[in-house]
């Protein structure tokens, strides 16, 4: 038995929260609704945090390996032997799925050793298959979370491979002008001495060059400092809910990032749905999977709404964070009865949308900075001509 905080919702449609002991998720869920509630969120009390979450593209390989052996013919415990001793693994990776192997050994099923390792395992994964467990379809079920994995994997990719470019740019950009203030803008102090007055951007350029030539580690500290101070303010709630909301709101990039969340809960609720897991349940993981606290949030009168015999494409469109297509197409699915197949056509629809607004966005991004780091070399390089070309006209009038 395992300590559950959770948050539900009474008949009344009032919000209750409290602590409950039970053996799963699942069989929270089973207690609550003896009581007449309706379970929204749950999270263990003193959880084992033994491990950090496993990586996507682990998850996809766990997952694919599972599927591919079981559909062999290869008995659960053998093939999470064969896991646990695979060479590709990390040693990490291995230990813990020796210990998933143990507990199994012990009789308890996959799901519950899964959820019981801490955190290692999200909540989408376990909950396919304990759906798997119990419909005899493991394999196919793995191959599925695998599958699923892997396309988040490959998106996961191409955002970081999209950006790498524009990160090297901005790296430059600041390498650049640090050399220029701090080695070239020094190299002409003796010369703009011997002149008279200066125009203004000369001025301006010898005040920036003296104050990173002697206040060089204040840099340093006050850049160290800075990025601390955003790292832990995002650890924050309410400032990574108002930034997660930023995201959406942004005028170009907003648009993407509602494509990407989008598809990234299609697909997910798609693969719980589709596994016969109830949809009240499917709603309170797929909204974690998201990636967005202000979207999130956003869920609790979402799963009120579907409680209370709301049709969920009707729930969905009250959400500020997606995009439009999504409710249309849930909307055909709950009037056609294949809700899943649209939610499958929809995901794979905004990826590719998604990748292509990615490569939009760069595109834009890249001429942007080499136009930034144009300007200021170029103003730098002005501010040391003008006032030499200008002596040179005084010495030729003289």
């Amino acid at each position: 038995m395992e300590n559950y905080k959770y948050k539900a919702q009474d008949a009344e449609g009032k919000t209750v929260s409290g602590t409950l002991a039970a053996e799963n998720e699942q069989n929270l869920h089973e207690r609550l609704k003896a009581k007449n509630l309706m379970l929204m969120d749950c999270e263990l009390v003193n959880a084992k945090k033994y491990y950090k979450p496993l990586k996507v593209s682990a998850l996809a390989e766990y997952a694919r390996q599972i599927g591919t052996l079981i559909q062999a013919g290869i008995p659960l415990v053998k093939a999470l032997q064969m896991l646990s001793e695979d060479e590709a693994a990390g040693d990490y990776e291995k230990e813990i799925y020796k210990e998933i192997v143990r507990m199994v050994m012990q009789g308890i099923p996959l799901s519950d050793a899964m959820e019981s390792a801490g955190g290692v395992f999200p909540p989408l994964i376990i909950n396919m298959f304990r759906a798997a467990e119990t419909g005899g379809n493991m394999d196919s079920t793995a191959l599925k979370v695998a599958e699923q994995y892997t396309k988040e994997d490959r998106m996961n990719a191409t955002v970081k491979s999209a950006l790498t470019y524009p990160k090297i740019l901005a790296f430059l950009i600041v390498v650049v002008v640090l050399v220029i203030f701090g080695y070239v803008m020094p190299q002409f102090d003796e010369l703009f001495a011997s002149m008279g007055t200066l125009p203004l951007p000369t001025r301006i350029m010898m005040a920036i060059s003296d104050f990173v030539r002697y206040h060089w580690l204040f840099l340093i500290v006050f850049g160290v400092s800075a990025w601390l101070a955003a790292y832990f303010l995002k650890k924050i709630y309410k400032v990574a809910y108002y930034i997660d909301k930023i995201k959406v709101k942004m005028p170009k990039a907003g648009r993407l990032m509602k494509t990407i969340y989008t598809a990234r809960f299609a697909r997910t609720l798609n693969s719980l749905y589709s596994a016969g897991i109830p949809i009240i349940t499917c709603l309170s993981i797929a909204r974690k999977t998201i990636g967005n606290l202000y979207i999130e949030k956003q869920f609790e009168q979402v799963i009120a709404d579907t409680q209370a015999g709301l049709p969920l494409s009707v729930a969905l469109d009250k959400v500020d964070g997606f995009v439009k297509k999504l409710t249309s197409s849930v909307k055909v699915g709950e009037e056609a009865g294949s809700l899943d197949n649209m939610l499958e056509s929809m995901a794979d629809n905004l990826e590719f949308e998604s990748e292509k607004a990615i490569q939009q966005l760069v595109s834009y991004l890249e001429p942007v900075m080499i136009i930034i780091m144009a300007a200021i070399v170029g103003f730098i390089m002005l501010s040391v001509i003008v006032p030499i070309y200008q002596s040179y006209q005084y010495i030729g009038k003289g």
